[in-house]
Parts: C-alpha cells; sequence; structure tokens
C-alpha cells in the first residue's frame, strides 16, 4: 500500500472507532524486506493493512502493536532483529535490524 492509501484507511478506520496502532520502519540496519518509512496498520482484532516485510519479524511489530492498542496506549519503540540463528539454516532470514515506530490510536 502506498502511503496515501495507509493514511485514507487509517483515517476511515479511526472514524467507524476501530482501534489501531500505525507502525512505521523509522531506521534499518543490514539487510532487511522493506525499506525505511514502509508503513502497517495493525486493527485490534488483528488485522493488518500495509506490510513492514512479512514473516516472524512482521509477526514480532503486530504482538508489540497489539499491546500498544490494549495495554500501554502509548507510543513504542522497537527493535525487530532479523539475524536469527533458526531461521538462518533455512535461508529464510534477511540478516538486518529494523526500527520501528509504533503509534497507537
Amino acid at each position: 500500500m502506498t502511503d496515501q492509501e495507509i493514511f485514507r484507511k487509517l483515517a476511515e478506520l479511526r472514524n467507524r472507532g476501530v482501534a489501531v496502532c500505525l507502525a512505521t520502519i523509522v531506521e534499518t540496519i543490514g539487510s532487511t524486506p522493506r525499506e525505511q518509512g514502509a508503513k502497517m496498520i495493525v486493527c485490534v482484532d488483528g488485522t493488518l493493512y500495509g506490510s513492514v516485510g512479512g514473516g516472524c519479524g512482521e509477526d514480532n511489530v503486530r504482538t508489540a502493536a497489539l499491546r500498544c492498542i490494549i495495554t500501554t496506549k502509548t507510543t513504542e519503540l522497537i527493535e525487530v532483529d532479523l539475524t536469527d540463528d533458526l531461521g538462518t539454516r533455512n535461508g529464510d532470514v534477511c540478516g538486518g535490524k529494523m526500527l520501528l515506530f509504533l503509534e497507537p490510536f
């Protein structure tokens, strides 16, 4: 999704009263599946719009975003480490790290 589509969807969801969290990649180190600025909306029911990379890394972001929506209700800066030794054996790890800003609405 483009940034424009993400922000339109965010406005639509907020107008419907759906609790959401906007996750934005603010920094990448090494090889990552998405670039700085990539965005994803996580809804309180777990529905996703957009992507910050897929796989285990995106699952980590979803979990942290749900925590922001349901528990902390505050912004958060998280690091997603894509250098996991377990995934390296199967070749499904990018080998970098991403820093993401989570913003609950």
